[in-house]
């Protein structure tokens, strides 16, 4: 997983790309956020675990997303491994938690089930 800006340029082929579930979120960030769609960080591949958009303790508006549908994604991608769940946990944990790329890293949140 890895971090994509939302902004259109230099993106614009990756945006193209996107799901249309991703190309949702791209537009309601533009919309709601234009100040700051240049700014805000997606994290690529959890585009199903997407909520909204929050401040962080900066006070920066900021991509936040589900862990439970998170880890979800990353278990189905270990879903050949002895225990998927704890593979998806130490990753998530390591290279998608763990990850600070500026001021506008996403945030990850618990949320009920």
């Amino acid at each position: 997983m890895s971090i994509s800006k939302v902004k259109r340029t230099p993106y614009t082929l990756a945006i193209m790309k996107l799901s249309k579930h991703n190309q949702k979120i791209v537009d309601f960030i533009e919309a709601d956020h234009s100040d700051y769609s240049d700014k805000i960080l997606l994290a690529d591949g959890f585009d199903d675990a997407f909520i909204g958009v929050g401040d962080n303790s900066q006070g920066n508006p900021v991509a936040v997303y589900s862990i439970e549908k998170c880890l979800d994604i990353l278990a189905e991608q270990f879903k050949d491994e002895e225990d998927a769940m704890s593979d998806a946990i130490d990753y998530f944990e390591f290279n998608v938690r763990g990850s600070y790329v500026g001021e506008f890293t996403p945030m990850f949140i618990n949320t009920l089930s």
